[in-house]
C-alpha cells in the first residue's frame, strides 16, 4: 500500500517475506525486526531488545537527545512518564532498501500516565529506523509530548 507520492510500502508486522541475513542473528524481514524490537522496549525490556541493535547503533530520541542503546530510551522514558505504551497503527518500509540498508517507519500514538499519574492518549509519534542485514542500525524517535507538556504548564494551547 502505498501512501501518497511517498516511496513507502506498509509492511504487516509478520516474517513475510523474509530478507536473506544469514549473517545476521535476526532472519526477518526488517519490519518485522522493528516491530519485535518495539515489542520488547515497551515491556520495557530493553536487554531482550538489544538483540534486535547493532553493537554501534546510533539513537537520536526526541529533542535531538543522542542515546546509544535501547536502555537509554527506557531510562528516559522512566523519567518522563508514569508508563508509556506505543499503539502501533502501520509499520511501512521504504521502497528500494537493500540487505545493508532499508528505512522502516513506525506510525501511531503513544497512551499512558505522566509522573503525576494523570492519563493520556493519542500522542502522535514517527520513528525512523534503518536496518542493515536484520539489526537496527539507526534509530530517530519524534513524537508529541514536549508540546503536551508545554500545554500541561500553561505555555502552550493545542
Amino acid at each position: 500500500m502505498h501512501r501518497h507520492a511517498l516511496p513507502c510500502t506498509a509492511v504487516a508486522s509478520t516474517m513475510e517475506n523474509p530478507m536473506d541475513t544469514s549473517a545476521s542473528p535476526n532472519p526477518a524481514a526488517p519490519a518485522a525486526v522493528v516491530d519485535e524490537f518495539l515489542r520488547l522496549v515497551m515491556i520495557p525490556d530493553p536487554q531482550s531488545a538489544s538483540r534486535f541493535t547493532a553493537p554501534d547503533i546510533r539513537i537520536r530520541f526526541t529533542g535531538n537527545r543522542a542515546m546509544h542503546a535501547p536502555g537509554d530510551t527506557s531510562a528516559f522514558n522512566a523519567k518522563r512518564y508514569a508508563w508509556v505504551k506505543k499503539k502501533i497503527e502501520r509499520t511501512e518500509t521504504v521502497a528500494g532498501g537493500t540487505p545493508e540498508a532499508t528505512v522502516v517507519y513506525s506510525l501511531g500514538t503513544l497512551y499512558g500516565a505522566w509522573p503525576d499519574g494523570t492519563a493520556f492518549e493519542g500522542n502522535r509519534y514517527v520513528d525512523r529506523y534503518v536496518v542493515s542485514r536484520g539489526l537496527i542500525v539507526q534509530m530517530d524517535v519524534w513524537n508529541d509530548s514536549a508540546e503536551w507538556l508545554l500545554v500541561r504548564a500553561g505555555l502552550a494551547v493545542l
